[in-house]
């Protein structure tokens, strides 16, 4: 048990230690208006944070019955990290007195979010495996009162790629807000075109659905392993308000339409269906930008929906990051 609970903190260790490459040559400046940003070439950005990520897998109940929420015990984290141009690396580890959360079970994940913003481009790279979910006791009466109704068996796996240009890269800067190595000094927004891939799979070793909440779900008995395909292109809009130069309120939107190739399987059938299902994509940031210092919370999100049969609805995968973030800009000296 307690090499187990050794190697759970130390896989955060991993998944938050990402080394970003560019996409422009660091040695050219970037083509942009400077009284609406500017940037720091040969300039160090140091990061101390905390952070949550969250992956919910949603099945739909008939009628009016509640939905069963599946949740990984991810930890909170707390972290360093450094960004140099268009090259990024974060470490963090999640420590015990951050985590107290013992009653909602144990989940051996691997779980890396990598939110990433050359120049002209907002992309989202997501890998995630979960191993030991939970549902909130109001979510299902297997559970015992107060306590939640833990899975060791269910695995979460959720992959996906995603990229869209950023129309207005002169006036508007993704980085300032999100990884606080530009300074957004005028207010600016931009229209973003792109698409996306992604995969996603929820399985155990018996049914998904308990026998305590089978009313709810009458067709969806005994299934034990959904999945789904989509692939599908889409457009939004970004943009950062920014009050005195320094404070700043950015939050962008991205809407999708899928190709969705969903299958639901139990130990006897196993149902095809494909459709056309929406997506969605959000990004927000609040916070304190100069020269110097950045202090900002920030929030990446990505909703995918799918039908698959024997549900009355469609099913959904969300997958969440939210951060709080003091940053430093250290200028490197000329030689």
């Amino acid at each position: 048990m307690k090499y187990n609970r050794f190697l759970f903190p130390l896989s955060i260790i991993f998944c938050n230690s990402l080394i970003i490459p560019s996409f422009a040559k660091a040695q050219k400046p970037l083509d942009h208006d400077t009284i609406y940003y500017v940037t720091y070439p040969r300039t160090i950005v140091g990061r101390f944070y905390f952070s949550k990520k969250y992956a919910t897998f949603i099945l739909p109940a008939a009628n009016d019955g509640q939905n069963l929420k599946y949740r990984p015990n991810t930890l909170l984290t707390m972290g360093i990290g450094a960004t140099y141009n268009n090259l990024t690396l974060n470490l963090a580890y999640g420590f015990g007195f951050l985590n107290n959360d013992e009653n909602k079970g144990k989940t051996k994940s691997i779980d890396l979010q990598a939110h990433l913003f050359p120049h002209k481009w907002a992309m989202d790279i997501i890998a995630i495996r979960h191993k030991g979910i939970y549902s909130d006791p109001e979510n299902n009466d297997a559970a015992k009162p107060g306590n939640y109704y833990y899975r060791p068996d269910i695995q979460q796996l959720f992959v996906g790629l995603s990229g869209y240009r950023v129309l207005n890269p002169q006036r508007f800067s993704f980085n300032a807000a999100m990884t606080q190595n530009e300074w957004q000094k005028k207010s600016a927004g931009s229209l973003m075109v792109g698409g996306l891939v992604y995969y996603g799979q929820i399985k155990g070793d018996s049914s998904l659905v308990s026998k305590e909440v089978e009313n709810s779900f009458p067709n969806a008995a005994g299934i034990d392993n959904v999945n789904f395909f989509s692939v599908g292109i889409g457009g939004g809009y970004a943009y950062t308000l920014v009050v005195a130069k320094h404070f700043y309120l950015t939050g962008s939107l991205i809407a999708n339409l899928n190709a969705d190739f969903s299958a639901v399987e139990n130990m006897t059938d196993k149902k095809n269906k494909t459709g056309i299902k929406p997506s969605t994509i959000y990004k927000a940031a609040i916070g304190y930008n100069s020269d110097s210092w950045d202090i900002s919370a920030n929030w990446a999100a990505n909703d995918l929906w799918a039908r698959g049969n024997y549900f009355s609805d469609d099913f959904s995968v969300s997958a969440e990051n939210y951060l709080l973030i003091v940053s430093k800009k250290i200028a490197l000296r000329k030689h």
